[in-house]
């Protein structure tokens, strides 16, 4: 027997594709926008994201039967307020100017609508262990559209993929450049972020679509 059942499996895999937080649920779109113009930033919110939310449920899963109703809503912006501050100060001690690069978007990690629902939706009804996979599951979700997002905006619109030159330079004109390509500067822009998202929500959409009418 594997570690995990198929039940358990599908916390993790169903928000990568046919569930996922944002071109399906369209939670998360801020963040989508705002830190992906460099792939850098993308995979470092992508990192803090799966550490808070995965341990986040943990700790709401492990709570859930000693929090009243009343004040749930206040304990979970503590606990997730928490854990932020942990990583934004993770940040601060090992990557600085990251850390001001990103700057106030770390802190609106507590105000994001996947992390808030999935402490509803599931972590104050099920089990640590399970809404751990739900966590992680959601979390990977929502960075891979973030990475994914980060990868073609630097690349179309600085020719460059974490900050290395893998078009050739746009200086000396070499590689690409040669042959007369140009840096697109619409895609560090906010409006080409929801552009780029949209294609994706697009595609899967149209994916899930087909899998519907194939059953």
């Amino acid at each position: 027997m594997g570690l995990l059942s198929k039940k358990d499996a599908k916390l993790i895999l169903d928000p990568l594709a046919d569930d996922n937080p944002i071109t399906i649920q369209v939670l998360g779109i801020c963040s989508a926008l705002a830190i992906t113009a460099q792939l850098k930033p993308s995979i470092v919110m992508a990192v803090s994201v799966i550490f808070v939310l995965g341990i986040g449920n943990v700790v709401i899963s492990l709570m859930r039967n000693i929090i009243p109703s009343k004040i749930r809503i206040i304990v979970q912006l503590i606990v997730v307020a928490t854990l932020v501050i942990i990583v934004d100060q993770v940040l601060k001690a090992f990557a600085y100017e990251l850390s001001k690069e990103l700057s106030v978007f770390i802190g609106l990690i507590i105000t994001n609508c996947i992390i808030m629902g999935r402490f509803e939706a599931f972590a104050l009804g099920n089990g640590p262990w399970r809404s751990f996979l739900d966590g992680i599951g959601n979390a990977l979700g929502y960075g891979v559209i973030l990475i994914i997002v980060g990868f073609f905006r630097e690349l179309l619109g600085s020719g460059t993929l974490l900050g290395f030159a893998v078009l050739g330079d746009p200086v000396e004109k070499t590689g690409l450049y040669a042959m007369g390509y140009e840096n697109n500067g619409f895609m560090l822009l906010s409006p080409m972020a929801l552009i780029v998202v949209g294609l994706i929500i697009w595609v899967q959409r149209s994916r899930n679509k087909a899998l519907i009418e194939e059953n």
